[in-house]
């Protein structure tokens, strides 16, 4: 590959991926350093609850890192098995209403190595057509045959299964939320679906751990199927504010994954300061429910600008895509919003299908009514002229 010229091909095609160096201040604000330095109201955070700011994790990692040091020191399956892990592990499987769960040290680690370890070469694999980045990889790393439905389209799902089910594993992974869309996945009738054909069902709650739920615990709860699906997987670096996943299910399925999953076997453990944080942050979800209902209000009065200035569609969730169409349009757009002060990342192919590039605004609970407002007044500006 020539390097240079694929770097001028995709800066060409407006499809250049560059980093923007940031320092988060503790309101939840940007501030880009340098001579030129100045504050951005952060619509592309994942921090949707504010919690990577709270006391408690704050204090609980400070004292993680005090008693167990900087480092596991080595994979669990050595010498690396610390007991705080267990503690987050029990604490997360009671948070999803299943018998345990495993730790991985990120979402892309979990869905990379729980996916093969899953699914074979004599195996076939249901895939939404939407599904994150992670779980197509998992997806070709596992060698089974891979098949894509229609996003959120059950009627297809179903077709392929009858035709296609086969006899060895069939696995179905979905996203109960979609990150660059915003939408939730039609779960109850996806059980439905894999109890009909014998499948395994996998669902990917990264965006919805935390958000949803009564416990915080996703849609699974929500829903009310957390013991009928088969694998639930999540991260600590979206709404609990922390970082790393966690793969929940069966007592079973969990021995399995720890002898199966190569990303889990050939890592290091994650940091004793991550997991105090993330043990602070499943307490926090649980014991204080406003939380969420503070972070809906918030999205229903960011919606509710944006419906007054034309903008519908908006979604079910705290990710409000607002679509676009062509990539020089959304950087164009995206640069605007920047100049004047919101920082909204133009989302472009691959990561969305070819044609939908868009601003993905996420609401935290970081933003004040009155720079949501803001916010919307802006968006809708920058649309008309851009």
């Amino acid at each position: 590959m020539d390097i240079k010229n694929w770097l001028t091909g995709q800066k060409n095609k407006n499809l250049l991926r560059q980093l923007t160096q940031v320092e988060r201040r503790p309101d939840g604000q940007l501030l880009a350093p340098g001579p030129a330095s100045r504050r951005y109201l952060d619509f592309s955070s994942n921090d949707y609850l504010a919690l990577s700011r709270h006391p408690d994790l704050m204090a609980q990692s400070s004292h993680f890192l005090a008693q167990a040091g900087c480092g596991a020191g080595a994979a669990r399956l050595m010498s690396g098995d610390l007991a705080i892990y267990h503690q987050l592990e029990e604490a997360v499987a009671q948070l999803k209403g299943q018998q345990a769960a495993l730790l991985f040290g990120s979402g892309y680690l979990a869905n990379a190595g729980v996916i093969p370890a899953l699914a074979g070469r004599n195996d076939v694999i249901f895939s939404d057509r939407l599904n994150h980045a992670s779980i197509h990889d998992g997806c070709t790393l596992s060698r089974a045959k891979l098949l894509r439905f229609l996003h959120n389209d059950l009627n297809h799902l179903e077709e392929l299964l009858q035709k296609k089910r086969g006899t060895g594993t069939a696995l179905i992974v979905v996203e109960s939320l979609y990150s660059m869309d915003g939408d939730r996945c039609p779960l109850r009738e996806l059980v439905q679906l894999k109890e009909k054909f014998g499948c395994l069902l996998m669902v990917d709650e990264a965006h919805a751990t935390g958000v949803f739920g009564a416990n915080g615990g996703g849609i699974s709860e929500e829903e009310r199927v957390a013991e009928r699906v088969d694998l639930a997987m999540g991260t600590f670096g979206k709404a609990l504010g922390s970082y790393g996943a966690y793969v929940a299910g069966s007592k079973e399925m969990i021995e399995f994954l720890i002898n199966r999953a190569r990303t889990f076997i050939y890592s290091t453990g994650l940091p004793p300061a991550v997991i105090g944080a993330s043990l602070a942050a499943v307490s926090i979800i649980r014991e204080q429910p406003q939380l969420r209902q503070d972070l809906f209000s918030r999205v229903d009065f960011f919606k509710q600008a944006l419906a007054e200035k034309g903008l519908t569609k908006l979604g079910p969730s705290q990710i409000v895509p607002v679509m676009i169409g062509p990539s020089s349009r959304a950087l164009r757009i995206a640069q605007s919003l920047r100049d004047q002060g919101i920082f909204a990342t133009a989302v472009r192919p691959p990561t969305v299908p070819e044609g939908t590039a868009r601003l993905r605004l996420s609401i935290t609970r970081h933003l004040s009514p009155a720079a949501l407002e803001q916010a919307a007044e802006l968006v809708a500006s920058a649309l008309e002229t851009g």
